[in-house]
């Protein structure tokens, strides 16, 4: 009568392998995504957070990837990544959303341009830098840290943006 609830009870409280990026930080990325479009948000900065989205799946997906060992090559990431943004942005592309010709910056879509530099702010500025941090201190400095840096790295250039766009 007890075993299925022991059973469920140990399940959650016995500790999990931790993953290169948390479901939270995922989760709150895509939740940012989808309230930028709603409140009309420029694309630039919309772009960011899909380019912090992609980046953080690819984590994930690699991270499952290694674990089931599925097609052991060194640079299987890169394939990921593209197959990632490949998905979202030639959808994007046929629905008319990217390559609109007055919606560019640098002679870029905004939407792709934010994308690429939204993945590069969210890795290097996040994912890498507490890599770093953690290997160089032992640990964390503060609980969530994980979540925090690349969710800050994102929000600190959606600011900038949203400042030099006003």
């Amino acid at each position: 009568m007890y075993i299925l609830p022991v059973f469920f009870a140990l399940i959650f409280l016995l500790p999990k392998v931790v993953h290169a990026v948390c479901p939270v930080c995922t989760i709150a990325v895509a939740a940012g995504l989808g309230l930028s479009r709603w409140l009309g948000i420029d694309d630039l900065i919309t772009g960011l957070w899909i380019g912090g989205l992609l980046v953080s799946l690819t984590i994930w997906t690699e991270d499952w990837l290694t674990k089931k060992k599925f097609w052991p090559v060194k640079y299987r990431w890169i394939a990921t990544l593209l197959a990632y943004y490949a998905l979202v942005i030639i959808p994007l592309y046929f629905t008319s959303i990217i390559g609109h010709p007055l919606n560019t910056l640098l002679g870029v879509d905004k939407l792709f341009f934010g994308s690429v530099l939204g993945g590069l702010v969210f890795y290097w500025l996040g994912v890498w830098a507490y890599q770093q941090w953690k290997t160089r201190r032992g640990s964390a400095c503060f609980p969530f840290q994980k979540v925090v840096m690349p969710l800050a790295a994102l929000l600190a250039l959606s600011l900038i943006f949203q400042w030099l766009i006003l």
